[in-house]
């Protein structure tokens, strides 16, 4: 009779240890429930911001593009505006190409009073 006494009452103790590491168990899963439901808001909140921030950044770049196309067109339009009497009027001349004349091997002889060696630059 002691025995199932004894039995009985750590059953007992344990029955109310149980009911209690229950109780921590779902105290843990809630608050676990809780931080994946908060990590799960500001993930989504992110995502938003950064959607609503690449529509701005889209439109933005597409006024800069078509600014761009603005300006290359003046430019072409600038362009063609320029031509050879336009230039003469602003003072500019045309160039005439010259062009390095070397002397040949002819010309430099001892009867001419010019007796140059000269260095082949290769």
């Amino acid at each position: 009779m002691r025995a199932a006494a004894i039995k009985m009452r750590t059953y007992a103790s344990t029955i109310s240890d149980s009911r209690e590491g229950r109780r921590q168990v779902l105290h843990f899963l809630f608050v676990f429930l809780g931080a994946l439901a908060l990590t799960y808001v500001v993930l989504l909140g992110s995502t938003v911001l950064n959607i609503i921030e690449r529509r701005t950044l889209e439109t933005e770049a597409r006024a800069l593009g078509n600014e761009v196309g603005e300006m290359e067109l003046t430019y072409l339009s600038v362009l063609n505006k320029i031509d050879p009497a336009l230039s003469q009027t602003l003072g500019f001349k045309e160039v005439k190409a010259k062009f390095v004349n070397r002397k040949s091997f002819e010309h430099l002889t001892a009867e001419s009073g010019i007796l140059k060696v000269i260095q082949n630059e290769i």
